[in-house]
């Protein structure tokens, strides 16, 4: 069993919980909270996990192999560097990094610790849904026509924000706004099935706390462009769509994507059956494979995959933001 630690006690933390142990890889075996009663609470029913409110101590425990980061944004940087340098595996949520300056950093400790391992917790390129997409491309004759990537979920803290509020997901100083909470998603799609575009755009909408609530990103790749729109403001129930030309190869939210087809002339042939279970099980499985057998051939190649999906997505994420003149803290200025 690989020995889990998480940093983080919000809703993301107890759905990877329930998607570790499903996956029976897992044992939770210790939690760190700024506030010891809500890291009481997450830990409740996985006892013996050590509750910690001290960040050494907690990175310091030689019971726990495999450190989960879901705090705000601002802080990831320097909470991977120092699990990093306390030898510890790390998974954290996206985005796992501001800017490229902090992905090169990390990269550089990461270095300085062969024998760990660093994985971006981009759920939906995990999912079987994805993975048939991107078989069925890279069987085509022809390049395809364009695509449009939706994702958009109202968020509930924005009810906060409507009653004069700043919760840390619309908070700049945290790192907060659409695009690093939800615009991650669809890029991660894009570059995982297109890689890396030509040129960017982002048009985002801003709201009174300082962050983009909404925004639509074009990338172009040339031949084609790339639609992407997400929104913590409002809902959408629209699909992603590529296109081909008479066929639309289709999936649900970008974010999710939990099934996908093939329409052309009005028929439906399914590439992937709806995946029902906590969309992520598949992340959290393919993590402990690795994590178990970090030599075995196809696993370095997964490995070495998804931190060149990183890589290349926290590019893509710098420049959408440069493009609307968007900043990111590098540090949270105050103990919020």
């Amino acid at each position: 069993m690989i020995k889990l630690g998480t940093i983080g006690t919000n809703w993301i933390t107890e759905r990877m919980i329930e998607a570790a142990h499903a996956t029976g890889e897992y044992q939770l075996t210790a939690v760190y909270s700024r506030h010891e009663a809500s890291g009481r609470e997450l830990a409740k029913g996985h006892e013996p996990a050590t509750v910690y409110t001290d960040l050494e101590q907690f990175l310091s425990d030689p019971n726990v192999e495999v450190v989960y980061i879901a705090s705000p944004n601002v802080l990831h940087y320097e909470q991977i560097l120092q699990a990093l340098q306390h030898d510890k595996h790390v998974i954290v949520e996206k985005p796992a990094v501001l800017t490229p300056y902090q992905y090169q950093s990390v990269m550089d400790e990461l270095a300085r610790h062969p024998q760990v391992r660093y994985f971006e917790a981009a759920r939906n390129v995990h999912m079987p849904a994805f993975a048939a997409v991107r078989d069925y491309l890279s069987g085509l004759d022809t390049g395809v026509d364009g695509a449009e990537f939706t994702f958009s979920q109202y968020s509930s803290r924005y009810d906060q924000v409507l009653a004069g509020q700043v919760p840390n997901v619309f908070n700049p100083q945290f790192g907060g706004g659409a695009l690093t909470d939800l615009g991650i998603y669809p890029v991660y799609d894009a570059v995982g099935l297109f890689g890396v575009p030509e040129r960017v755009a982002y048009y985002p909408t801003m709201i009174s706390t300082g962050v983009d609530g909404k925004g639509t990103a074009i990338l172009n790749y040339g031949a084609f462009d790339v639609t992407l729109n997400f929104s913590k403001l409002s809902n959408s129930t629209h699909n992603s769509e590529i296109y081909h030309g008479r066929e639309i190869i289709t999936f649900d939210s970008a974010g999710e994507v939990t099934e996908a087809s093939i329409i052309q002339n009005n028929q439906r042939q399914i590439l992937s059956q709806l995946y029902g279970k906590n969309p992520m099980i598949p992340e959290m499985t393919d993590f402990a494979r690795v994590l178990q057998e970090p030599t075995q051939p196809q696993n370095v190649a997964d490995y070495e995959l998804w931190l060149e999906q990183m890589q290349n997505v926290n590019l893509v994420m710098s420049r959408l933001a440069s493009a609307a003149g968007l900043e990111y803290p590098t540090k949270l200025e105050a103990d919020e």
